[in-house]
């Protein structure tokens, strides 16, 4: 885990990558969760026998946004920030689902910190690549710049 406690640290940090954080297993129950939440309940992810017969994939995958949605938790274990008033999520850039992930599967990330912009006030607007791996894979799945604010 990546510890920071300022403004300092942080712009000390930029170019640099925080985690690998730890394998988080894919399960189906976590997908329908997700299909109920958004409404998406397309068969390649929640008709795992379906999946199996007719997916190109040879068996149900994640949804891109669920493997997106998991970025606040995998964050967490791998980079902390001492003395914040608040984080803000002020968006994503470029995301990309670059490869599926098969329910089932591993994922973790890793983070490169692209920027550090003063906001004023006590704040700053950070920039981080964030790549999720899947275990055993050959290439990412997901690639997204995540954009938060941080109030001191």
């Amino acid at each position: 885990m990546k510890t920071f406690s300022s403004i300092q640290e942080l712009q000390a940090f930029k170019g640099m990558e925080a985690g690998p954080s730890e394998w988080h297993r894919v399960t189906q129950e976590e997908v329908n969760l997700f299909a109920d939440a958004t409404g998406d309940h397309q068969w390649i992810h929640v008709d795992p026998e379906r999946a199996r017969r007719e997916s190109p994939f040879g068996g149900p995958v994640a949804h891109g946004f669920f493997t997106l949605s998991l970025l606040p938790m995998l964050t967490e274990r791998i980079t902390l920030v001492h003395g914040l008033k608040s984080r803000v999520n002020y968006g994503l850039d470029k995301v990309r689902f670059t490869a599926p992930v098969p329910v089932g599967a591993k994922l973790r990330i890793r983070a490169t910190l692209q920027t550090v912009d003063d906001e004023g006030a006590g704040g700053v607007k950070v920039a981080w690549l964030v790549t999720f791996e899947i275990e055993g894979g050959d290439k990412p799945v997901c690639v997204a710049l995540s954009l938060a604010k941080l109030y001191f």
